[in-house]
């Protein structure tokens, strides 16, 4: 559970907020009129934040390779459309 402090207290007692995150191993939500703004975290809980979020990106990246590569090549039926709509053709001169 993190420790919530208003943004005013927590301008005045920035010092200790700090010591408390390092030393005391807490984690500190700044908050406005009530609302969560923004979180004190030690330096090494936002590595293992940053790891998690690279981790994630990663496998989301993987899926969407894997999908990709699971689409096969598809042949038209015989005679299916394949010029998709073009309505004019040029031959070049003879």
């Amino acid at each position: 559970m993190a420790y919530e402090i208003p943004v005013t207290q927590a301008r005045a007692e920035l010092a200790d907020l700090i010591n408390r995150v390092v030393y005391g191993e807490e984690r500190v939500v700044v908050t406005r009129h009530g609302k969560p703004l923004v979180a004190l975290v030690s330096a090494a809980d936002l590595e293992r934040l940053e790891n998690i979020k690279a981790e994630e990106a990663a496998t989301a990246e993987e899926r969407v390779i894997a999908s990709v590569s699971a689409i096969r090549s598809v042949t038209s039926a015989p005679g299916e459309r394949t010029d998709f709509g073009i309505v004019a053709k040029h031959d070049p001169p003879r």
